[in-house]
């Protein structure tokens, strides 16, 4: 059965580079990878209803997803216990598909690394997820959460050391 849409139906708000994006934020916020699929709708719902409400679009989508995605992720982290999170990773992990290239040591480190961002506090967990895998700015962070540039460094310094610690308390670095 297909759906016809009208002519003007609006089309799918993210483009493929900006979902990956987003599953990958979501995914390093510790959702597992069985909930990527509904926190990728969540943010493209956001975005639709957004439009709804005649609200400008935002001037970079790909930013404006990522820390909707950050935030959704930092919801879900509060919500669920912390084992449930090992075990998805786990799961991850052992899957054929995992992306996770290197053998066995390398899934031990994204295992490690991914621990080790679930310690951080879920700020720390945003803005060092938002600066090192979204890829954005600082002003930009500081911009879309709404906060100081010197809380987004500050809260970088703290997340690197803690990762830092943390991971040479495991010896992976």
């Amino acid at each position: 059965m297909r759906i016809r849409r009208s002519p003007g139906a609006a089309a799918d708000p993210l483009d493929e580079v900006q979902a990956g994006r987003v599953r990958a934020v979501l995914a390093l916020g510790g959702v597992p990878q069985a909930d990527l699929p509904d926190g990728l709708q969540q943010v493209r719902l956001r975005l639709l209803e957004r439009r709804a409400r005649g609200q400008e679009p935002p001037r970079d989508v790909g930013a404006w997803a990522a820390v909707v995605a950050s935030n959704l992720a930092a919801d879900w982290h509060r919500t669920h216990h912390r084992q449930e999170r090992v075990s998805a990773r786990l799961t991850l992990l052992s899957a054929p598909d995992a992306g996770v290239q290197g053998g066995p040591e390398s899934g031990l480190l994204a295992m490690a690394v991914a621990e080790a961002l679930d310690g951080l506090p879920e700020a720390q967990r945003q803005v060092l997820v938002l600066r090192y895998y979204a890829d954005l700015s600082v002003p930009r962070i500081a911009e879309e959460l709404g906060i100081p540039v010197g809380t987004v460094k500050s809260r970088l310094f703290a997340a690197a050391k803690l990762m830092r610690e943390r991971l040479r308390l495991e010896e992976v670095v």
